[in-house]
């Protein structure tokens, strides 16, 4: 397989449960330059009213500062990697596979496809795991 495999900063926000929160934070981000590879926003089941956006990445000073306005701030407990490459039947398994035979447990996944691409966005509980992850992953299997 080859892949493009790259440790990425996850950065995450609180969010208002009402129409357009989402959409003010996003606007506003995108107004300081931000051109988001990944947004994940989902209510908080253990407080009613509010919720959780995540996105990946913010380069640069202004939207980085854009961002502290908003709320946002580079989480320290959730340690990301993007892995990006070519589509084929059963690759989400192979790569699951050669995390778990390296003894590395997943926090999280999610994947995508888009035309003839996949990008999966896996997130380990220490920043050790995720650079063993990317060495892992950028070497041939």
């Amino acid at each position: 397989m080859n892949l493009i495999v790259e440790a990425e900063t996850v950065w995450a926000a609180g969010l208002e449960d009402r129409p357009g929160a989402l959409a003010g934070k996003l606007a506003e981000l995108s107004e300081a330059g931000a051109d988001l590879d990944f947004i994940i926003a989902r209510r908080a089941a253990d407080r009613p009213g509010t919720g959780v956006v995540f996105v990946t990445p913010l380069r640069g000073d202004r939207e980085v500062e854009a961002a502290g306005e908003l709320g946002f701030s580079a989480t320290n407990r959730l340690h990301s990697v993007r892995v990006e490459g070519r589509n084929e039947p059963g690759v989400a398994a192979r790569i699951t596979q050669r995390i778990a035979q390296a003894g590395l447990n997943l926090r999280g996944f999610s994947g995508a496809i888009i035309g003839t691409q996949f990008v999966l966005h896996l997130a380990f509980d220490s920043d050790e795991d995720s650079r063993r992850a990317v060495t892992l992953l950028q070497t041939p299997a």
